[in-house]
């Protein structure tokens, strides 16, 4: 697994000798105007003030007591957001780039306290926590000379992460527990919202249950729509991916669900070679830039995928076969795509809707009044389009 970390050079002196460390993270990150060195008697004010200033504080206190000081942190980024009066006139696609503005000026804060971090994947700070599976599970094995550090925020989301790759999330549309939990990596999108999935698990498999039938599940991510078709009765599966982390992902979970007799996992982008009799891709829903590696599952930049997947569906179609598309609608509720714009793409591609099914969401943003985007959520329309070369 080769993982692309950024290692951004960071100095400072304590009395006449100077320092270098290697702040190793996975976001695009600026270079700050200053290292300080920050210990227990820190306070909030203090921190907030200095990392306004460009700063980030490397922690050399209580591993602990650096949590307390991140969460400080947060409520007091919070309580600043929320004394802001949204204004009446903003439309939903300047709420929604305000909502990502606010989200980055909130990562960027919290990002800024580092903790060291040696070679061997410890943290050499009083009560600080075993994280060297976490480590090495999301990152492989590094080397590296000299001192190192991370963002504490970055660090506890690699532990978060970690624990539920132990964990697995149980998915209904998968059967009965117990085998029918995937286990998300870091960096790869949890199938958390079961809607489409559900739309997956009723739409009709029946002509794709031949013996010499082939599916392509395109950016197959933990792989469970590929093994969704498997346990539905498509025989052969190719699930493909770019990214070497959803790749090992992708091949542990065919392996835990037992599919891999129907399942192979192959590194593409988008279509691997030939045509098969049914494609299907769940492309990510937002025409936006992600800045981390977890949003590419839910931002397309300039709608890339969407529109590689529909622009490669009838070259790698078999005659008198299917591809699904899974898309929501959240963006035009956004104004992040016009009305009527898929549709537009889709006939662009020579391609045609044979017939659409619905569902809504029921995650819990959906039905939270307080989300920033509750206006657009609670609108929002799951589908999935069956379409096919146009005659």
């Amino acid at each position: 697994m080769a993982i692309e970390l950024h290692r951004h050079a960071l100095t400072w002196s304590e009395g006449a000798d100077h320092y270098t460390t290697q702040w190793m993270t996975e976001r695009l990150v600026s270079a700050p105007k200053q290292v300080l060195l920050a210990d227990d008697t820190f306070t909030a004010d203090m921190a907030y003030r200095e990392i306004m200033q460009g700063a980030v504080l490397l922690y050399r206190g209580d591993f602990q007591n650096a949590k307390q000081l991140m969460s400080a942190l947060a409520r007091r980024v919070d309580k600043r957001k929320g004394s802001k009066k949204a204004k009446p006139e903003v439309t939903a696609a300047h709420a929604f780039h305000l909502h990502r503005q606010s989200q980055a000026q909130r990562a960027r804060v919290l990002n800024s306290i580092l903790v060291p971090l040696n070679a061997d994947f410890t943290v050499p700070l009083r009560r600080a926590p075993e994280v060297h599976e976490a480590l090495q599970a999301a990152w492989g094995i590094l080397n590296w000379q000299g001192l190192a550090c991370i963002s504490l925020r970055e660090l506890l989301g690699l532990i978060g992460a970690f624990e539920w790759r132990k964990k697995g999330v149980e998915i209904a549309a998968l059967g009965a527990a117990p085998n029918n939990r995937v286990f998300p990596f870091y960096g790869v999108y949890s199938p958390v919202r079961g809607e489409y999935l559900n739309l997956l698990a009723k739409a009709d498999v029946k002509r794709f249950s031949r013996p010499d039938a082939l599916a392509f599940d395109i950016g197959t991510g933990t792989a469970v729509i590929a093994a969704l078709l498997a346990r539905r009765g498509v025989p052969r599966i190719l699930a493909t991916e770019l990214d070497p982390r959803a790749l090992d992902c992708a091949t542990f979970n065919v392996q835990q669900l037992g599919v891999q007799a129907q399942v192979s996992v192959v590194q593409a982008d988008l279509f691997p070679s030939g045509q098969a009799d049914l494609l299907v891709c769940n492309p990510p829903w937002l025409p936006a830039k992600p800045v981390a590696a977890i949003e590419r599952a839910i931002y397309d930049d300039n709608s890339a995928m969407l529109k590689g997947y529909l622009n490669g569906v009838k070259a790698h179609l078999k005659p008198g076969g299917e591809a699904w598309l899974v898309m929501s609608d959240l963006a035009e509720h956004l104004g992040l795509r016009k009305p009527g714009e898929l549709q537009h793409w889709i006939a662009q591609a020579g391609l045609r809707v044979v017939h659409v099914t619905h569902t809504r969401p029921v995650h819990s943003k959906s039905l939270d009044p307080s989300d920033p985007l509750h206006q657009a959520r609670k609108q929002e329309v799951t589908s999935l389009f069956v379409l096919e070369p146009a005659v």
